[in-house]
């Protein structure tokens, strides 16, 4: 990785989004650097993937500036985005796989497609073996989307955003529609991505405990398993080793920022519906 941790690799500045009279996203801020997990919450219609989208310019702001990769892409135009896009691996909801070719050719599509440097076919096959281990899917070449589970599907979105190891990845609810053993694994390898390659991760979930994986594991690269890392929830700041951050969007609102801690203990009645009763 090419980010210190003092790089900002994404940034909102008093952001707000319209649509007609609708106000999405409003005066919105945070910023993100390397090995950051950011995990929104919120109500449907929140500005959840609005926020999302805006990332990576699929979506213009009215008002204020939206910086990706210490570039301001606010109004840039699409052919300018696209460089700076292929820095940044995004997993869409349902894991918005290519039905029409097979996982071979839908892993290795950013790589066959970024402008910036091309890869051989050989070196091409090799990252996408590479990736599709990584989500423990390496026998998985050769078949089609549609022969895959749900959460085989997602883990092949995964490989396919983390193949050109970007330094900064959005998750567009990971886990959505999942039983709940398989939404952890998925978040594990969110997690092991995370800690493998020091990406920045932005996670929209509707799941708390999505958000409760990522703040209190950790991937050891050593014996290659999730461990706990120690952390004080008794502490109301926490003490964050894994650099966690809480968001909760209301009406397109940013009403909450913080740890894990903090979010427990919240008497807000809105952000208390995610938050399970019996959290520990």
């Amino acid at each position: 990785m090419t980010n210190s941790a003092n790089d900002v690799l994404l940034r909102f500045e008093n952001v707000t989004i319209r649509f007609d009279d609708l106000t999405a996203v409003n005066n919105v801020s945070f910023q993100m650097t390397a090995g950051e997990t950011r995990v929104i919450l919120g109500s449907a219609g929140s500005g959840k993937t609005t926020l999302l989208k805006a990332a990576i310019g699929l979506i213009p702001v009215d008002s204020g500036r939206v910086y990706l990769m210490g570039r301001d892409i606010t109004n840039l135009a699409e052919r300018q985005l696209f460089d700076i896009r292929s820095q940044v691996g995004v997993l869409f909801q349902e894991g918005g796989l290519f039905d029409s070719i097979n996982i071979e050719e839908n892993v290795g599509y950013p790589l066959v497609n970024r402008k910036t440097h091309a890869d051989s076919p050989d070196q091409v096959h090799t990252k996408v073996v590479n990736a599709l281990r990584f989500v423990e899917l390496a026998h998985t070449l050769e078949k089609y989307p549609n022969e895959l589970s749900g959460g085989m599907r997602r883990r092949v979105g995964i490989a396919r955003a983390v193949i050109t190891e970007p330094p900064l990845v959005l998750y567009d609810s990971p886990t959505a529609g999942l039983d709940p053993i398989t939404a952890t694994t998925i978040m594990a390898l969110v997690a092991k991505e995370r800690d493998s390659l020091n990406a920045a991760n932005l996670i929209v979930t509707q799941r708390y405990q999505d958000g409760q994986l990522m703040a209190n594991f950790r991937y050891n690269r050593i014996n290659e398993h999730l461990e706990p890392v120690s952390n004080d929830l008794g502490d109301p700041d926490g003490s964050n080793p894994t650099r966690t951050t809480f968001m909760v969007m209301k009406e397109g609102h940013l009403i909450f920022e913080g740890t894990q801690a903090r979010l427990e203990a919240s008497t807000d009645a809105y952000i208390s519906k995610f938050v399970p009763q019996h959290h520990n």
